[in-house]
């Protein structure tokens, strides 16, 4: 019987024959520690006399009654699917199993709390994982209505989609019965259950009703919980979706739930939103993050219509629910929110990750190829997500965003509670707009790849050009020549600031375009290409414009142009065009006065970089002690108590190196270094001791001893990373071991391993374990949950040796093993990320 990898052609199978009405589900969550008891009804219609299966992975499966006849469960059932055959046109399936809990985030996630040990449990279902906790057809094109009942300890919350019901208590054991949810796709039902500590509140939807609001923590995070700001941003989304999309929020209340050892930002369950509990700021947080949040609450709150109330047919259409919750996050974050720069905090993180991405031998169309579950669990990337949302800001600025928003509310208005595809949407566009939009898609959305805009202009002795045009290129391999709506910005330097003198907007289209509305117009001393960013290409900067940047980037006074600027150069370093340690030196100038968090957040990651693994390996060391010394100057500079400050301490940690640095690491630990408005807090403090770990000022005594005085979750997980940051072969021999010899450690100590193991200043540390990587993968692919194996691939990967051998090693590997897409994906963008910085290594040797 085929296994876990459901095939897009199965999916299509199966709905041809089968149309589900109903689920009854009743979860006993009492039974112990490992399992827990799933009982599924299901109520369906099918073509008379065919065959298919139904979803179920399973510990055990004790009954199969179909059509009031039991079966055979150890005939039809291999612990993942559950065959049936002879089916009639209604049908009534009952199967009574014990599920698994897990410690992968997936599937129904169980946690106990090292401070009070309560145990807490959600549920994590997309892609493909609510068949670990209720047997289901598991695609999404098969909605269904879903009933819950959960017996549980009778002290604890239990929230699902519908409103929580009064249990019914019978000693320490209550039942919950559930309402049955409107008609939905199975991978956003929701079970969350244990002592979580709740804040309620409502609000008044546009038609009138009230929309209960609830937000949930662990008892032990509770007292850091800023409920009120939630609420607040929450409101503000719900006003300005509902005016927007002219649909009201689709379901009866709105619960925001922080969960322990989640493994994305966020999970949209309708009417029961997971988030990840770093978002409950237990110490400082650096404004990035704080906005992050406040971006992640929208993104989410979108997904109730982009998603949930309409969903795609297939995981190819993916991009119709991240892309659409992307951009509409990011613009209603600027317009409803106090964070008014968020297009910029768009253009410095999203777009970054987007350009990556879509140079990586793995990009691919923003409507995707999804053949089977493998292709879209390694398809939640920066194409998905960033690029699409880039493309959908391109989109708007083409068809205008009144047209735009019209057409979002008659697609609504014509799909709710159904599936759709690409067409579906193209059609309202093109209604409210008058625009053609099948050629654009065809370019935009089902052609992969990133082009690059370059300026070509002439000026004459006073300065005044006489000639522009814009000049268009594309990949080799993705030769697409894309249309584009854009801005181009003339800035001149006044009394100490580059300001903006002149802007004119065009469409670009093909290798070449004149721009006669700029001739006659003084150039000044910076031309920026794609000024506002309403395009989705890589720009680069005229030879004058790059030497205004590298000169006075910090004195562009629009933080939305410096931001285009900061990604240019950027842009030009990762693609050896600039010199990686002009690069060190541009970031070490002008990083002082950014005013934007996620600007400089993202920056200095660059900047770090750059120094372990783009500058020419004979000055590596030298450009990690430069790079130390310059964020320890920036951080003793800065204003007392600012974001900068923490930021340029916190960065300084992750690269420190030296004697002096140690020094003042230890320092800052110790209160005999203080700096002005700076606290040591918790985390700052787990941070400031991993950078002394860095530099071999600390070991296991201080980590333990660190431990005991914070043994909380939080603690464990950068515990673990400091473990796996100590700078010896021994030390990353030994991170290795404790999360691939042994499948024990949850999904959160996995991951703060990996990001311990690839900390590190000589990466000479990492050589022996090159081999020991390659002869892993298989075991690891084939044991281990899709999220654990992913995570231990693309986080075991000794990237940063940098060298030849590592690239041949790897292309080894993917000669040796053809049979696995997904996992070679993986292996192969770690490779081009290594091909890319010998690159960049080759020019700053030039």
């Amino acid at each position: 019987m085929p296994g876990e990898n459901l095939t897009r052609v199965e999916a299509q199978e199966r709905k041809s024959i089968v149309d589900v009405q109903s689920y009854e589900i009743d979860l006993d969550l009492t039974r112990g520690d490992e399992v827990f008891g799933s009982t599924t009804t299901v109520r369906f219609t099918a073509t008379p006399g065919a065959s298919t299966f139904i979803d179920a992975l399973t510990r055990t499966v004790h009954s199969v009654v179909l059509n009031g006849t039991a079966l055979d469960a150890a005939t039809v059932s291999d612990g993942v699917r559950i065959q049936l055959d002879g089916l009639a046109t209604e049908n009534v399936l009952e199967v009574v199993a014990d599920a698994e809990y897990t410690n992968t985030g997936e599937g129904l996630h169980r946690f106990v709390d090292p401070v009070d040990g309560e145990v807490y449990l959600y549920s994590q279902f997309e892609v493909p994982d609510s068949r670990r906790v209720f047997a289901v057809f598991e695609q999404p094109d098969l909605k269904a209505t879903f009933q819950f009942t959960v017996t549980a300890p009778a002290r604890w919350q239990v929230v699902s989609n519908q409103t929580t019901p009064e249990p019914v208590v019978d000693g320490e054991t209550g039942t919950w019965t559930f309402a049955p949810t409107p008609v939905l796709s199975s991978y956003i039902t929701a079970i969350i259950a244990g002592p979580y500590d709740v804040v309620r509140s409502d609000l008044t939807s546009a038609d009138g009703r009230t929309i209960p609001l609830g937000i949930f923590t662990r008892r032990s995070l509770t007292e850091y919980l800023d409920a009120d700001y939630i609420f607040e941003k929450t409101r503000q989304g719900f006003g300005y979706y509902e005016e927007k999309f002219q649909y009201a929020y689709p379901f009866e209340k709105y619960d925001q739930l922080f969960v322990p050892e989640f493994n994305a930002g966020a999970m949209e369950n309708a009417g029961a939103v997971t988030f990840v509990e770093t978002y409950v700021f237990r110490s400082k947080v650096t404004d990035a993050i704080k906005e992050r949040r406040v971006v992640t609450i929208l993104h989410e709150l979108a997904h109730m219509w982009f998603g949930d109330l309409v969903t795609m047919k297939w995981w190819n259409d993916l991009w119709l629910n991240e892309s659409f919750a992307e951009w509409a996050s990011t613009i209603s974050t600027a317009e409803a929110t106090e964070w008014t720069e968020a297009w910029t905090t768009f253009q410095a993180m999203e777009k970054s990750w987007a350009y990556r991405q879509d140079q990586l031998p793995s990009t691919h169309p923003v409507v995707a190829t999804i053949n089977d579950l493998e292709d879209v669990q390694v398809n939640f990337d920066g194409i998905t997500y960033a690029k699409g949302g880039s493309v959908l800001k391109q989109l708007v600025a083409w068809v205008g965003i009144d047209a735009f928003y019209a057409g979002v509310a008659a697609y609504f208005q014509k799909h709710h509670h159904s599936n759709t595809e690409l067409s579906d949407l193209l059609v309202e566009l093109e209604a409210t707009s008058g625009r053609e939009l099948t050629s654009w898609s065809k370019l935009w959305l089902e052609t992969a790849g990133v082009n690059t805009l370059r300026p070509e202009l002439e000026v004459d002795a006073d300065g005044v050009i006489t000639s522009f045009a814009v000049l268009q290129e594309a990949a080799a391999d993705y030769p697409t020549i894309r249309p584009h709506r854009l801005a181009i910005g003339l800035y001149a330097l006044q009394g100490g600031s580059l300001v903006r003198t002149d802007r004119v907007e065009i469409d670009v289209d093909g290798t070449r375009t004149e721009v006669p509305e700029l001739v006659g117009l003084t150039r000044g001393d910076l031309v920026l290409i794609n000024d506002d960013d309403l395009a989705y290409a890589k720009i680069r900067l005229d030879e004058t414009s790059l030497e205004t940047a590298l000169a006075h980037l910090s004195e562009i006074a629009d933080p939305l142009a410096r931001a285009l600027v900061w990604g240019s150069v950027w842009d030009a370093t990762r693609d050896a065009e600039t010199s990686p340690s002009d690069y060190v030196r541009l970031v070490l100038d002008n990083i002082a006065t950014e005013t934007e968090s996620t600007t400089i957040r993202t920056t200095l990651s660059q900047l770090l970089q750059t120094a372990r693994s783009y500058v020419a390996p004979a000055r590596r060391a030298s450009t990690v002690t430069e790079v130390g010394d310059g964020l320890w100057a920036l951080a003793q500079a800065a204003e007392a108590g600012s974001d900068a400050q923490f930021q340029f301490v916190t960065f300084f940690a992750a690269i420190a190196s030296t004697e002096a640095h140690k020094e003042a690491l230890a320092g800052l630990i110790d209160g005999s270094v203080a700096l002005e408005g700076l606290t040591v807090d918790t985390d700052l403090r787990w941070q400031l001791l991993e950078g002394l770990v860095l530099v071999g000022g600390a070991g296991e005594a201080e980590i333990d001893e660190a431990l005991a005085a914070d043994n909380t979750a939080n603690g464990a997980q950068a515990a673990a990373r400091a473990r796996a940051t100590l700078p010896t072969t021994a030390g990353k021999e030994a991170a290795f071991a404790s999360i691939v010899d042994s499948a024990d450690q949850p999904n959160a100590i996995v991951r703060a391993t990996t990001l311990g193991f690839q900390h590190a200043n000589d990466p000479v540390i990492l050589q022996p374990l090159v081999d020991r990587y390659f002869s892993s993968l298989t075991g690891i692919w084939e044991s281990r949950s899709y999220h654990i194996a992913d995570t231990l691939v693309s986080g075991l990967y000794p990237a940063g040796l940098a060298d030849q051998a590592l690239v041949d090693a790897s292309y080894a590997w993917l000669e040796a093993n053809p049979d696995v897409p997904a996992l070679r994906r993986i292996v192969s963008e770690s490779v081009s990320g290594v091909e890319r910085a010998l690159r960049a290594q080759a020019a700053d040797e030039r």
